[in-house]
């Protein structure tokens, strides 16, 4: 089998404030060709770091690299110069980067974009280059492969940008694909879809029954692919790594074949990632923390774990008395439908209908969950409410007020009360924003705590709320993790006390650790403030521990509405049926 891959004392010290500091210490590993391992591990345990420095794509002025050892198939990559690198990235090591948005170029169609990957590399015409850009985008599931070649990334959703990434990932046919959280942006059919693909490849061409469709518009299809797969979804790692790699503060704190790891850990973190995972055959009142395990407050016990179990009894007096008030939110015959154009005077042709007769009830203290595909209109379902995206017909009735006819002063304190969470956490940040300013800013916007001090106290409880530190106040969003940026991003949707909150993948760029304190905290804010959610997810498990009931939505239409347990143990609607069989299982 060989070993493609091999790292020995890898160190990562980053530039801060004239001082150096270590961030990966010591971490070694090798990849066997042809096999996968999967990396794990908190936000900022240095999953990424690691493999951004075997691609060295760190800014050297900022990043100091050391290893003994970085090897390719046997040649040393840690001292080659930079051309030499450049002939390797991209054609022999690929990278599917965690947050499509800022990685994709914003001024550049898609298809240029993954057809200049393959002109780099490859002595290829452009219309070659064209016809197996396309060809990939028919592999990882893009609808309107054709369309999508000539769009912007503006113009698909945070899914779509993602599958562009994985094509363009995929162009050259790499021997080893560094695979960072590649889909955390993807709804589960999708990701299935994109695992059983990223598997397909890696067996090789000669191996598969497939082997055609593998190959197709290219001559040099590895016999196998290796791949490091990095993810915070333990039940996506199970399904396509062969060993797994622990990682926590920059160190390697367990190792070995999957199975092993996963069904028989030895670390006290291993044991509390694998926890910290929504069950989907009961519900719970919390989910237990990674900090539990490490400190020794967890307990194995029977009674410890009974304790935390949802009874019955307890399920239906909650529901009870949610549903005994009158909707704090009614969503009648909603439509948001998009015009598409052509010729010279732009006629319109037709309509991309997103949202498509919706109608809904929230109700206070409720959480419904909203799921679907990528492309659904769960994300324009949730803008519409807000008005972020003016709806084309329907109603919007938020504690009785019309919202559709709301303006000025009056649509902004709307606003106030009802507050969202964006997906893609880096551009909902300004870059030239210190983060405790920036989720300090709403505050001021709506005249909440004039005085500055106690704005700084409120911004550090905050942070400290969901997870951060009050020093990060400072801080640019660039010098956070992706998975961090999106709990500075929960903070300043926090901050102006709202009723309802809107979640659009809120959780799906933290690993499971921190998603388990993140889903704590908005529950027990909850109940403490008594905040109504609407959550949009593709991670089913998620969607079923957080929600009251659940809404699924395909083709922008409303398929099943009803109770959350319900629905997950009696689902009535074949593609409701689909979505759950999809869910990912160690």
């Amino acid at each position: 089998m060989g070993t493609l891959l091999k790292i020995e004392n890898l160190h990562v010290s980053f530039l801060r404030d004239g001082e150096w500091n270590e961030s990966v210490h010591g971490v070694s590993f090798e990849v066997p060709k042809g096999k996968t391992l999967g990396i794990v591990g908190e936000s900022g345990s240095g999953k990424s770091v690691s493999n951004l420095a075997v691609m060295r794509l760190l800014n050297e002025k900022q990043a100091r690299i050391t290893a003994d050892e970085i090897t390719l198939d046997g040649k040393d990559i840690l001292n080659i110069n930079e051309n030499q690198m450049h002939d390797i990235r991209g054609k022999r090591i690929a990278m599917i980067f965690q947050e499509p948005m800022t990685s994709l170029n914003p001024v550049f169609q898609c298809g240029f974009q993954v057809t200049e990957a393959i002109l780099a590399h490859e002595d290829v015409t452009e219309e070659e280059a064209k016809a197996r850009t396309i060809s990939l985008f028919k592999k990882v599931m893009l609808p309107r492969p054709e369309s999508i070649y000539k769009s912007y990334p503006h113009e698909l959703s945070g899914g779509q940008k993602q599958r562009v990434m994985i094509a363009m990932a995929l162009a050259c046919n790499p021997e080893l694909l560094i695979a960072d959280e590649p889909t955390t942006a993807l709804d589960v059919t999708v990701q299935k879809e994109i695992l059983k693909l990223l598997k397909h490849l890696q067996k090789g061409a000669s191996e598969c029954s497939e082997a055609s469709e593998c190959s197709e518009n290219s001559d040099n299809a590895p016999c196998s692919m290796s791949m490091i797969f990095i993810s915070h979804d333990l039940g996506v790692v199970s399904e396509v790594s062969d060993y797994i790699l622990v990682m926590h503060n920059g160190r390697v704190v367990e190792f070995g074949e999957s199975s092993k790891v996963l069904n028989a850990p030895n670390d006290p973190y291993t044991k509390g990632l694998l926890a910290c995972r929504p069950p989907m055959d009961f519900r719970l009142k919390r989910l237990p923390i990674v900090k539990e395990f490490l400190d020794g407050t967890w307990s194995d016990t029977a009674d410890f774990k009974q304790q935390l179990i949802v009874t019955q009894q307890e399920r239906e007096y909650h529901l009870k008395e949610i549903y005994s008030h009158e909707p704090i939110l009614k969503v009648e015959h909603l439509k948001t439908w998009f015009p598409l154009k052509k010729g010279v005077f732009n006629r319109v042709y037709d309509h991309v209908k997103a949202v498509d007769d919706v109608s809904l009830d929230v109700y206070p203290g409720e959480t419904l969950g909203l799921v679907g595909e990528s492309g659904c209109g769960k994300t324009t379902l949730g803008r519409s409410i807000l008005r972020l995206v003016e709806p084309s017909d329907g109603k919007i009735i938020f504690e009785g007020k019309d919202v559709m006819s709301l303006k000025g002063n009056d649509l902004r304190e709307y606003r106030k009360h009802a507050q969202i969470v964006f997906q893609d956490p880096y551009s909902s940040l300004n870059p030239r924003i210190r983060i405790g300013d920036a989720i300090a800013e709403p505050m001021l916007v709506h005249g909440l705590e004039p005085d500055a001090k106690k704005r700084r106290d409120k911004v550090c409880e905050l942070l400290t709320e969901v997870g951060l530190q009050p020093e990060h106040y400072q801080r640019y969003p660039h010098e956070f993790s992706g998975g961090q940026r999106q709990r500075i991003c929960i903070a300043r949707a926090l901050a102006v006390h709202p009723k309802l909150i809107i979640c659009d993948e809120s959780v799906s760029a933290l690993d499971v650790s921190v998603q388990a304190q993140v889903l704590n905290l908005l529950n027990r804010l909850k109940k403490d403030f008594g905040f109504t959610y609407i959550f949009i997810s593709h991670d089913l498990s998620v969607v079923r521990f957080m929600s009251d009931r659940i809404l699924v939505m395909y083709n922008g239409k409303p398929v099943e509405l009803g109770d959350a347990d319900e629905i997950f143990n009696n689902p009535k609607n074949e593609y409701t049926k689909k979505l759950i069989n999809a869910i990912p299982k160690i």
